[in-house]
Parts: C-alpha cells; structure tokens; sequence
C-alpha cells in the first residue's frame, strides 16, 4: 500500500537560500508517516491512550533537488519491511516528476516505559506490511 499526501511549501520553511531548509523536510515525512498510519486503519491516538508509542529509531535522508516556496509536494510513504516488534518504511518527496528527497525511516512499536515490544494484536494491522508487488 503506498499512502500519497501533499503539502504546499511556506515561507517560514525555507532558509536565507530560499529554499526549504534540511531539518523541515523531516516535518513534512513525519506528516505523511501520520496519514499513512491513519490510511491503513492504525489507531495511533488509541495505542497511544493505551500506553503505547510508535518511535522512530533511525532515518536516513537523500536530498536530491531543493523545494522552494509554493512548491506542491506529494509525499508517498510505503512499508518495506516490517517484524514483530519493528519495521522500515520508505518515503519520497516529490514535485511533480521530480524527486525532491529520498528516506528510509525505522520505527519501533514500544510500552508505556519507552522500551520495544511486540505489538498488540489491536495495533498491528495488515496495512504495516509490505505489498508484494512493490
């Protein structure tokens, strides 16, 4: 399942370049990781009153082209791998055809003290999995 969302580009995003500053391209994959969670039926607002978080434990990031402002984004968040406990997804910006960045993000499901753990049988719903045709 590849979940799309887009975004415009505002002013208070962009450095004294012009162009969106590295550190804000991290908001905008957190938005889209939201939204797709929200797509496959994940109950996030509920794992998390039930003592329960989904951290990100590693992203790596590859900037290909700037975003300037009033650039229409599309983001596409996928999942590529996904275990018991942890999974990796992928995402790219986009504008247009062009791709803006390039990310794999890791997460961990974890209890209420922070530490990793298997994820309940209520939270770990089909669409964390990847497809096999991607």
């Amino acid at each position: 399942m590849v979940c799309e969302c887009t975004l415009v580009v505002r002013t208070y995003e962009c450095d004294s370049y012009g162009h969106v500053n590295n550190a804000n391209y991290l908001h905008y994959l957190e938005y889209a990781r939201y939204e797709f969670l929200k797509t496959v039926g994940f109950d996030y607002p509920g794992a998390i009153k039930a003592g329960y978080g989904v951290y990100v434990a590693r992203v790596e990031i590859d900037y290909k082209k700037s975003a300037v402002v009033d650039d229409a984004l599309c983001i596409r968040s996928w999942p590529i791998k996904k275990g018991v406990v942890s999974g990796t997804m992928a995402q790219e910006i986009k504008r247009g055809a062009e791709v803006i960045v390039e990310a794999l993000v890791t997460w961990a499901f974890v209890d209420s003290s922070g530490q990793p753990t298997r994820i309940p049988k209520a939270w770990d719903v089909p669409g964390l999995k990847p497809s096999p045709s991607l």
